[in-house]
Formats: structure tokens, sequence, C-alpha cells
């Protein structure tokens, strides 16, 4: 256990402990309902600007961490959800989007 000076827990072994202790009591129902909670509270304190920022933070960590690979797999995932609908197979669908996702981050 970590201690301060004090002999006492410190914040980060007294949260990771609360943490285990409720992830013990708990099941997936229990984190999901209060994901949900927090979902609406935080939609109605914040604009589309702020989903906004949060989606392109995320997309730029999402494309430094992974590679033309990893875009060509959800683009191809995404066209067997989307169906073929406009004739493209599935495999040029992936490749075409890795490839612009990869032309985007490397500007």
């Amino acid at each position: 256990m970590a201690q301060n000076n004090n002999g006492k827990m410190s914040r980060e072994e007294a949260g990771r402990m609360g943490g285990e202790a409720t992830a013990k009591n708990h099941d997936k129902d229990f984190y999901q309902e209060i994901g949900r909670k927090g979902g609406e509270a935080t939609s109605k304190s914040h604009d589309k600007e702020f989903y906004q920022e949060i989606g392109q933070k995320g997309g730029e960590a999402t494309s430094k961490s992974h590679g033309k690979e990893f875009y060509q797999e959800i683009g191809e995932k995404g066209g067997e959800a989307r169906g073929n609908s406009d004739g493209m197979s599935r495999e040029e669908a992936g490749r075409k989007g890795g490839e612009a996702r990869a032309r985007q981050r490397d500007k």
C-alpha cells in the first residue's frame, strides 16, 4: 500500500481500492446505467461545438495510433453494414477510405 508522509493511504491508492470494491459490488448493467445518466447530463450542459471538438480530438488521436490497415478494415465493415448499393466492392470502398484517411493524416 502506498502511503504519504503521515503514514496515510495516498489518494491514488484510495481511489484504486475504491474502484476495486465498486467493481466487486456492481455488474455491467450498473456501469451502463451510470454511463447513460452521465451522457444525458453532459448533453444538457454542452452544445454542438463541444461534441465537434471532442470528436475531432478523438479522430486525431486515433489517426496517430492506427495505420492505413485500420481504416481500410473499418471502411470495409462500414461498407458491409451499408450494403453494396453503389456498385463499389467492399474491398474497394475499404481501400479508398483507408487511402483517403492516410492522405489526410499525412498533411
